[in-house]
């Protein structure tokens, strides 16, 4: 008999972390600029000036008339003003507008999930994203996944730790079980025993 409870007690997920909280705090999030981002450069009544590029892996961009500029870790606004400033010397008033068309974020405000997942990968921050949008970039859990063993590293705590339990949402669909994501947690899906 004791062999039985044993043995359904090392089937069960045990996590020594708090569970994550449901609702992450509020602020005001503003995306910040990446290594391998599509930035669309549109200047104003200039579409000789105006042109598409994607930032370097050294962070910088170059545009006509303006060479190696930091854009990694700025957000578009400012990186506007920037190019404005330098596009000065050459065109009267300049007015730039930077869009993002393809993120990637700074690597320090990407979701990462690994271990059990069906594609751990890196994921681009959102306003808003929770796990499962997460685990469902992710593709779920493999067939040797312990869902509910799942950690919850959030960077903007130093590296506080939380259960999180994701078999329960992804598998049970209990959506209790779903949490906020802030810039740079981590999710990390262990193996299960059996």
């Amino acid at each position: 008999m004791s062999a039985l409870v044993l043995a359904g007690t090392a089937c069960t997920s045990f996590n020594r972390y708090p569970p994550a909280p449901t609702v992450a705090s509020k602020s005001d999030h503003l995306y910040k600029i990446g290594a391998l981002d599509t930035l669309n450069i549109v200047v104003w009544r200039n579409p000789d000036l105006s042109s598409s590029v994607t930032v370097r892996p050294d962070g910088r961009i170059s545009l006509p008339l303006v060479e190696n500029l930091e854009a990694a870790g700025r957000n578009p606004a400012d990186l506007s003003r920037d190019i404005e400033k330098a596009l000065a010397k050459f065109i009267r008033e300049p007015v730039v507008t930077v869009i993002v068309s393809n993120f990637q974020g700074v690597s320090t405000e990407q979701i990462r999930i690994v271990g059990e997942a069906t594609r751990p990968q890196a994921v681009a921050f959102r306003q808003n994203m929770t796990v499962l949008d997460v685990m469902i970039q992710a593709g779920g859990l493999t067939d040797f996944a312990d869902g509910n063993g799942a950690v919850l590293v959030r960077g903007s705590e130093q590296g506080k730790q939380y259960s999180l339990r994701l078999k329960d949402l992804i598998k049970r669909g209990d959506i209790s079980a779903n949490v906020e994501i802030k810039p740079g947690d981590i999710i990390i899906v262990p193996q299960s025993w059996f």
